[in-house]
């Protein structure tokens, strides 16, 4: 999976920056705010580069849809893919492989949701000579023919798994592995959105089915709270026989406690043999396995995760409400997105403090580069030309969750020595500038490892 840089190229970001600068990051509190841990939540997905400016894109955001993303959105839905696929792919005692399949089909099959030609169909509905009966005849026939977008990633993997029996020796279990857009319902508005899902189908014995279930509930709870501030608030539960999808036997959920309620993150269901039938059509030699000395239809399980809607839970879960006294000994609050240091989009900020501008961008410049010849993501700070005070700085990554800030000053010029911030301790040490990448990739790597 591609890895998202943020500034390879720094023109595009200088330009960003500048674009944005001076727009916010004073400490004045905000009214009411505090009390509105949502409200806040988006006011920073929006000022702090996650989420593009619009009240569109805070809505598509809370609903757990897709939306435009800032660079750090980007690099943050980036991470969390990456983790899920690596979670799949190397849990123990399983066989797991990737695909990819389609986001739209124009096979007729009637799966998904229909791409409409509305000049055409306004042109049917404008034909005066038709008949009602010629009238539906021919709508009918343009949504036969017209372009579905799909709904769910399931199809596209039974649809392949024929083609790994011959690999596999026709041996159970086995896992497809897929991420990709699924078109799903707006709220209350008719219409649909596009959201990024994480899909993992699992063919296994009939007379396992239940305890697979189990399993893979179990591993993908302990995954999305692997990375959580608060584990708790991530939970699982079963699904109420009248919630269960058409064909599942049984169902469970993976849900985030929001303040406004539960919502799903992840479906995980016991789907039987009757999909993965009708899919090759209900020939069952053609997609038999073995089961110790017998041939059975294998029993479908699928695991659906909403990526865009867990980027918002472990937002959520992060943003943390401090007080803070400043220099003058006057309470603030303080505002930190503490993301998990493997999913934080952005692990160290670079910026100037007092000295000669041209040899600090200099430094700066060539500490940058050696970051991301690292596969460290960098915040190029020194680029944004509006003067804040160290406090106001704080603020503004704090609120980014940068795990570090780096300062670049005159001291660095004489002794090699830069200030290094934590994020989550809010200590201030000074490193040499020779030590700093290895010091960030012990840390990175440890985090890794938790």
């Amino acid at each position: 999976m591609k890895r998202f840089r943020i500034c390879r190229d720094t023109r595009p970001l200088r330009q960003f920056v500048n674009r944005h600068a001076g727009r916010r990051y004073k400490t004045t509190a905000c009214p009411n705010l505090d009390s509105d841990p949502t409200r806040l939540l988006l006011q920073l997905c929006r000022d702090g580069y996650y989420v593009a400016p619009g009240p569109d894109h805070m809505d598509r955001l809370q609903q757990g849809m897709g939306c435009s993303y800032g660079p750090l959105g980007t690099e943050l839905k980036n991470s969390l893919l990456q983790q899920w696929w690596g979670s799949v792919k190397r849990s123990r005692s399983t066989q797991v492989f990737g695909i990819s399949t389609l986001t739209a089909r124009d096979d007729g099959s009637g799966e998904g949701s229909p791409i409409v030609d509305v000049e055409r169909l306004n042109q049917l509905l404008g034909a005066e000579e038709l008949t009602k009966a010629q009238l539906i005849q021919r709508i009918q026939m343009l949504l036969r023919r017209s372009t579905s977008l799909r709904t769910s990633l399931l199809q596209g993997a039974l649809e392949q798994y024929s083609s790994w029996l011959e690999l596999l020796n026709k041996r159970l279990p086995f896992g497809l592995a897929e991420t990709g857009l699924s078109f799903q319902p707006l709220d209350g508005s008719g219409s649909r959105g596009e959201a990024t899902y994480a899909s993992l189908v699992w063919f296994c014995s009939p007379r396992s089915s239940s305890q697979w279930l189990d399993y893979w509930t179990r591993l993908r709870l302990q995954w999305w709270r692997k990375f959580a501030l608060a584990p708790s608030e991530f939970s699982s539960q079963d699904v109420p026989e009248e919630e269960l999808q058409a064909g599942a036997s049984r169902g469970m959920k993976i849900v985030y406690s929001f303040p406004w309620g539960h919502e799903t993150l992840e479906n995980l269901w016991s789907r039987g043999d009757c999909e993965l039938l009708q899919t090759h059509g209900g020939v069952r030699a053609k997609i038999q396995c073995r089961d110790g000395r017998k041939l059975v239809v294998p029993h479908v399980i699928s695991v659906a995760s909403n990526m865009d809607r867990g980027m918002m839970a472990y937002m959520h879960n992060s943003l943390q409400l401090l007080k803070k006294h400043d220099s003058k000994q006057k309470l603030y609050p303080r505002k930190v997105l503490k993301l998990h240091p493997v999913l934080a989009p952005v692990k160290v900020a670079l910026d100037m403090g007092r000295g000669s501008t041209l040899e600090l961008r200099q430094v700066c410049g060539g500490l940058l580069q050696e970051f991301l010849d690292a596969g460290i993501s960098v915040w190029p700070g020194y680029l944004d030309t509006t003067s804040l005070s160290m406090e106001q700085l704080n603020t503004k990554y704090d609120e980014m969750g940068v795990l570090f800030t780096m300062v670049i000053d005159e001291k660095t010029l004489e002794s090699g020595l830069l200030q290094v911030r934590s994020r989550d301790t809010t200590v201030r040490e000074f490193k040499h500038i020779s030590e700093v990448k290895g010091f960030l990739l012990r840390y990175i790597r440890a985090a890794h490892n938790m």
